[in-house]
């Protein structure tokens, strides 16, 4: 793209709205949720512009009210997989052709739709759906989602920007093409944003997209939907199916046009989904770009210059906020023993103060975990370390799920920095916690760096910058969002781009130019001018 052809408008961050009692917002807010209640939505899958229902109705129920039901989403089999693929390949051509300004105009449109007309409708969905605060809504479903569509915007501009020099009689140009065939995007339940991201930054850039989202939150995939209906999104070009997961991978990934898969979630269903298209690489028309971010194993360490209310508040927003259930939570704590017990004073006063509950009440801080079988996993982990002689619950500990599934935010306390709930993500309001000696801090980094083998998130607390600059040095692999006295999460699109390695994934950094520069498959074009007519260079001219 020729410099000064087209301008991005001003990007900035949409602002986060307070929802304070009185506010403009809380009162929309109210009124949404309780519209969304009071009506049992009948949600159809998006195949090639059309609403498509199978009559397989398959119940809708928020994780901290199970007696309730919201709606019901129809289910597809392989044939709707076929006719999604089908829909995307034949609206493949003239996407892939279309001006890259009137792409960006359909997402930037998309964006003020969110964080206008349908941003309360996008939050009580979450809320609903998945059982998130107003808070965690918020910067999520409408803020971050917002800002990934904005902001991609601008780096796919810059994208297109990037040229080649050129010399006398010369001109070198790239023209940065989208994928051949399809993108695949399996997205996620914890981050709305994510499911909104995941399906439309191959589309900015030209692709044909299959969505499928997580089966606990297509009540607010069902709305991102409809958003990208309204903002002009063509048929055929985003996809969206419920069919299950086994029968969308068979049916995708053996197909000779599957280009491009986009993924945030587990990391044994990343890595299978990957031995899946090395087995199937045969098949494909091209290699396909393969993205993901998965787990984590997320750390603080703390050091005995470290501020011990700042790291008290890190730990109970980093580790229990969306009750645990963010690739970025805190899971594992590295205290030192001479500041621990007033750490662990100031996180209990705090907890104390932390009520549990449905999301419609404001006033409460955590609310349920995602579904029975996440429940179960937490409940477990729970009771075995209560049992554990090298483990003591400390604080928490309490699982209920007869109105919801509701886990205790809670802390282990071991004496093994090996121990189950140090190494394994869980995903879940669970934090464990290991006190290690002022004068064994190097050996303690050392221990945290081979613990887990996960690379995504961490912070140190310290006040000593000398402290600083080692562990940002010796812990360089460890965290690919890495963070000095603050909590490990909540990640800001434009600001602190995403993602992590190890076992945590790619690290193409969603929120960013290194993710969007996946989606395209760039072709070199040279002209010359004024071309040769006689092939004898000058050293073979006589003397």
């Amino acid at each position: 793209m020729p410099k000064g052809v087209f301008k991005v408008p001003p990007i900035a961050n949409e602002p986060v709205l307070t929802y304070a009692p009185g506010t403009r917002e809380r009162t929309e807010l109210k009124k949404q949720l309780e519209a969304f209640r009071a009506v049992e939505l009948d949600i159809p899958m998006f195949i090639g512009g059309e609403e498509i229902r199978t009559g397989k109705k398959v119940s809708i129920h928020p994780p901290h009210e199970l007696k309730h039901c919201l709606g019901h989403y129809h289910q597809g089999d392989e044939s709707h997989v076929h006719q999604a693929i089908d829909a995307a390949l034949m609206a493949r051509p003239r996407w892939a052709e279309m001006s890259w300004e009137h792409r960006a105009s359909i997402f930037l449109k998309a964006a003020d739709l969110i964080s206008g007309p349908y941003r309360q409708k996008i939050n009580a969905a979450t809320m609903l759906g998945q059982s998130k605060s107003v808070f965690q809504a918020e910067i999520d479903s409408a803020c971050e989602l917002a800002d990934f569509l904005r902001f991609n915007v601008k780096y796919m501009a810059q994208i297109y920007e990037d040229q080649p020099t050129s010399s006398k009689n010369i001109w070198n140009r790239v023209e940065y093409r989208p994928l051949e065939g399809f993108v695949f995007a399996l997205t996620p339940f914890n981050f709305t944003s994510i499911a909104g991201n995941l399906p439309s930054a191959p589309a900015m850039m030209g692709n044909v997209v299959i969505w499928k989202p997580s089966k606990t939150a297509i009540y607010s995939a069902n709305i991102i939907m409809q958003i990208f209906r309204e903002a002009g999104v063509p048929e055929g070009v985003i996809n969206l199916v419920f069919a299950s997961g086994p029968i969308v991978a068979r049916e995708v990934f053996s197909h000779p046009e599957f280009a491009g898969f986009h993924f945030t979630g587990s990391t044994e269903v990343f890595q299978s989904i990957w031995k899946t298209i090395g087995e199937n690489i045969h098949r494909y028309k091209s290699y396909p770009r393969i993205v993901g971010e998965t787990g984590g194993k997320d750390f603080i360490i703390a050091h005995k210059s470290c501020d011990a209310k700042a790291v008290a508040t890190a730990i109970t927003r980093g580790a229990f906020e969306y009750q645990g259930q963010k690739c970025s939570a805190v899971s594992r704590a590295y205290m030192p023993d001479s500041r621990w017990e007033e750490i662990k004073a100031e996180v209990l006063r705090q907890l104390s103060e932390v009520k549990m509950g449905p999301p419609e009440d404001f006033s409460n801080f955590v609310n349920a975990v995602i579904d029975e079988a996440s429940f179960d996993k937490l409940e477990a982990a729970i009771k075995e370390a209560d049992n554990h002689p090298e483990a003591k619950i400390i604080a928490g500990g309490s699982c209920d799920k007869s109105v919801g599934y509701y886990i205790e935010p809670t802390i282990i306390l071991t004496t093994n920095p090996q121990y189950r709930t140090m190494q394994e993500e869980l995903f879940g309001p669970v934090l464990t916690v290991y006190v290690y000696d002022d004068l064994k801090f190097d050996e303690t980094l050392d221990i945290l760096d081979k613990t887990s083998i996960y690379g995504l998130t961490g912070a140190v607390f310290a006040k000593d910058r000398y402290i600083i600059e080692k562990v940002t040095k010796r812990l360089v692999n460890a965290a690919g969002n890495f963070y000095i006295n603050d909590k490990p999460t909540g990640a800001v699109v434009g600001q602190q781009p995403f993602g992590g390695a190890r076992g945590s994934g790619t690290n193409d950094k969603a929120g960013s130019l290194f993710n969007m520069i996946r989606w395209v498959s760039p072709r070199t074009i040279k002209e010359n001018f004024i071309p040769p007519t006689d092939f004898k260079y000058p050293y073979m001219e006589k003397e």
